[in-house]
């Protein structure tokens, strides 16, 4: 049998072994950092010791590429399975300095066991004080009065200064006290309860005005205008003394829970023998929050008393401007049943 050149024996071992280098560097570039996987010996000895009768056949087939066909390919299942690559950080892409300032936003610190972990409104209610607890609820259930206050005599207030307005029309409008009683009819707001109450104390003072005069009727009018004036005034200020009341201790009310929450830091001071700040954060947050609330409690109270003070005072306003023209009525009916009276004889 001829022999071989070297350099025709030697090809397709050079291919081969291009081959697992090849593999290898794939293996290294798919996980850096990881050590190559080794290549089995029997494939390798295997590739070493081919005769030169075996390759001889293939060569004389195929004369032009002295190349074999196919490389021969370790068994997979020798091959060391290696594990996955864990997943770099996305920060690594940016500059060195940039990674540095935002470290503490994508890698934030460890949390500190011994702090209280829910500092929320709420779970600083539910991990206070009981009488923390108590003065909380306290100043929430008032600032709960003090909307309540707001919608109810806001439209009570609306509707009885637009009723009195309504009224003081009607006064001005009528020409004669029993005009303006027929114009009022049967309503019961003040301005028409003033009306009615004029008419009736002229109608029993009318049989005693000739010998008496008109200066007793007058002062009884006046003064029963006066009594339902003072009345509608003190049923429309019903429920804004509390307001008041809200407004002017909630503060204190809320101080004291702020003293106490803080009452509570110094003992748990005394008590662990420490100025961590899990002992003394919970106490000074529950202490906080109770002034707070107390703020919310009175500052809204002070402000709607006064607006309502204000409101009040033009209602009472609209009242007295009422209770003048039903005087005005009064009076001009006494003026011209004396001008009757005078001319009654010449007829």
């Amino acid at each position: 049998m001829p022999h071989l050149p070297l350099s025709r024996l030697g090809a397709p071992i050079a291919l081969s072994l291009a081959c697992v280098m090849a593999s290898m560097v794939h293996a290294q570039d798919a996980a850096p950092g990881q050590a190559p996987a080794p290549v089995p010996a029997p494939a390798l000895e295997a590739q070493q010791t081919q005769s030169p009768a075996a390759a001889a056949p293939a060569t004389s087939a195929q004369p032009a590429d002295p190349a074999p066909a196919t490389a021969p390919v370790a068994d997979p299942a020798a091959i060391p399975a290696s594990p996955e690559p864990e997943p770099e950080p996305v920060a690594d892409f940016l500059p060195q300095p940039v990674q540095d300032a935002l470290a503490p936003i994508l890698t934030p610190p460890a949390r500190d066991p011994n702090l209280p972990h829910d500092l929320s409104p709420m779970g600083m209610f539910w991990a206070a004080d009981i009488v923390v607890k108590a003065v909380m609820i306290g100043l929430a259930f008032a600032s709960v009065v003090t909307w309540t206050v707001l919608v109810v005599k806001a439209l009570e207030l609306w509707g009885a200064s637009a009723t009195a307005q309504k009224g003081i029309r009607r006064i001005q409008q009528a020409a004669s006290l029993d005009a303006a009683v027929a114009a009022s009819g049967s309503r019961r707001d003040a301005v028409s309860r003033m009306i009615r109450s004029a008419a009736e104390e002229y109608r029993r003072s009318k049989p005693a005005l000739d010998v008496a005069g008109d200066h007793g009727v007058k002062e009884r009018v006046e003064s029963e205008l006066d009594r339902i004036e003072a009345v509608a005034g003190r049923r429309m200020g019903r429920g804004t003394g509390i307001l008041a009341t809200i407004g002017s201790t909630a503060p204190f009310v809320g101080l004291f829970g702020t003293v106490w929450g803080i009452m509570n830091s110094f003992i748990g001071i005394s008590e662990s023998q420490t100025t961590n700040l899990a002992v003394v954060a919970p106490g000074i947050a529950e202490a906080l929050l109770a002034t707070a609330i107390g703020l919310v409690a009175a500052i809204p109270a002070v402000v709607i008393y006064n607006v309502f003070a204000r409101g009040i005072t033009g209602y009472r306003l609209r009242l007295a401007n009422a209770a003048a023209g039903v005087r005005q009525l009064v009076s001009r009916d006494l003026d011209f049943r004396g001008i009757a009276a005078a001319t009654a004889p010449g007829e």
